[in-house]
């Protein structure tokens, strides 16, 4: 009977002991700023009451205090040893949803991070579409300057008239402009046999008044000449009665 006791109580040691390591090995792989939040998830830094941590701890003694004892205690043992198991049940739950949540906020974050991700790569695709949507705005304004103006010189060719009446124009035009040049040759020479005709009027009008200039002073030469064999005869008619009168 205490050999079956024995060995109960050993199996029940490594049952506790097995999820004692379980507990521990969870609480490993969670990450270190995970530690304060499953600590308030298990209250283990409650000020209200026993912390369940050490609620466990105290029942993990008494169950290896009353185990270390050499007395026929099995029930106490058994009893003990399933209140342990209960706690440490009751303390591993929440440590195991706080993992699952966490595992969850993981998934979520690197949910998060393939969504930003995401986000980013078509950030980037938008912006090369602006740039390329520019590309082609600006292209289309030149264009659209383009046929404006093509635009603007189709209405001032279709106001002109036809072809046609633009040739016969022309060539009224020119048949103006040979009159006119025609005249104009007429007129040149007529101009030129006018300057002609006014040289030589200039040159009879010098010549006469050159030959006006020469009789002018012959005959004021003559008159001096007449003046003067005037005065010799009355000067000689003076003397020829003094000498009368002498006599």
């Amino acid at each position: 009977m205490t050999d079956v006791a024995n060995e109960k109580d050993f199996f029940s040691e490594q049952v506790a002991a097995a999820q004692i390591n379980k507990i521990v090995r969870n609480l490993l792989f969670l990450p270190r700023n995970s530690l304060n939040r499953v600590g308030l998830l298990t209250r283990t830094t409650t000020t209200r009451g026993e912390p369940p941590l050490k609620k466990l701890q105290r029942k993990f003694t008494s169950f290896v205090l009353e185990v270390e004892k050499d007395e026929g205690n099995y029930n106490d043992c058994a009893k003990l040893s399933k209140l342990f198991l209960q706690e440490l049940s009751t303390f591993e739950i929440p440590l195991l949803k706080s993992k699952a949540v966490i595992d969850a906020n993981l998934r979520e974050k690197e949910n998060f991070n393939e969504l930003k991700d995401e986000i980013n790569r078509q950030i980037l695709l938008a912006q090369t579409d602006i740039e390329d949507l520019k590309k082609q705005l600006e292209e289309s304004k030149i264009e659209r300057q383009h046929k404006e103006e093509c635009e603007a010189i189709r209405k001032l060719i279709s106001a002109q008239p036809p072809r046609s009446e633009t040739q016969k124009s022309i060539k009224e035009i020119e048949k103006e402009i040979a009159a006119l040049e025609a005249e104009n040759t007429s007129g040149s020479r007529l101009l030129e046999l006018r300057k002609k005709q006014f040289a030589l009027l200039l040159h009879v009008v010098d010549e006469l008044q050159n030959t006006i200039e020469e009789e002018q002073k012959s005959l004021i030469e003559e008159m001096r000449m007449v003046t003067e064999e005037q005065k010799s005869g009355m000067e000689d008619a003076s003397g020829g009665s003094e000498a009368m009168a002498v006599d």
